[in-house]
């Protein structure tokens, strides 16, 4: 039978730092590059006009393009097969967790419904939960906390990024009420296909899109 879909417990391992290219330092690297994204929906939403204006495209065909540009360089980096500081070492042979952040955040760019300040009550709170929630997580399983804390942890700060969204850029209430839990559960599957950064984005997106289709 071919390679399971979901990772066994003897397959995961919470301590990636072992694992990670340069160590501890790699593994540092990656978290600060990790919560870095939360500047992103400030660029694209407050400053994306400006940025985009610079070589002649609007806001979403820019990010567009470095979408195409990111999923090139991750093809021609899996032809070569390496890796760079921060990755993991299993990464040189399929799609990275960069990857899938990139593609996380543009996506939800790209989709996200427009309301609230400057467009940016949907976007801005589905990136920052990635952005915080998965490295508050993370370093509270490799602490070696039990699962529930590790939910609970998560969802505190998930939490958190979405009622302050709420208050400061319009997010609907509701939303912020529903969304976070859906987003850290979104973290849980260890799948072999999909890294966790696309999974906290893409899912809690497409509960999104539907709850703004029905029009709630």
């Amino acid at each position: 039978m071919g390679e399971a879909i979901i990772l066994d417990e003897d397959s995961y391992v919470a301590d990636h730092v072992k694992h990670s290219i340069g160590g501890m330092g790699g593994h540092i690297f990656r978290r600060v590059t990790h919560l870095s994204m939360v500047f992103i929906p400030w660029l694209y939403y407050w400053h994306g006009e400006f940025i985009a204006g610079i070589i002649g495209l609007n806001p979403r065909d820019f990010v567009i393009l470095v979408l195409f540009i990111f999923v090139l360089a991750e093809l021609i980096r899996l032809k070569i097969g390496f890796t760079i500081v921060g990755q993991r070492e299993y990464e040189a042979h399929q799609l990275s967790a960069l990857f899938w952040g990139v593609v996380s955040v543009a996506t939800a760019l790209i989709f996200s419904p427009l309301i609230g300040v400057k467009g940016s009550a949907l976007g801005f709170p589905l990136i920052l939960g990635l952005a915080i929630g998965d490295p508050v997580m993370g370093e509270t399983r490799r602490a070696d906390k039990e699962p529930k804390i590790v939910f609970i942890s998560g969802l505190v700060v998930v939490y958190m990024a979405w009622i302050i969204s709420w208050y400061l850029i319009g997010t609907p209430l509701l939303f912020a009420l529903i969304i976070p839990p859906i987003q850290v559960a979104s973290e849980w599957p260890r799948l072999r296909w999909i890294d966790d950064n696309g999974t906290m984005v893409l899912f809690p997106l497409l509960v999104v899109l539907f709850l703004s289709l029905i029009g709630v």
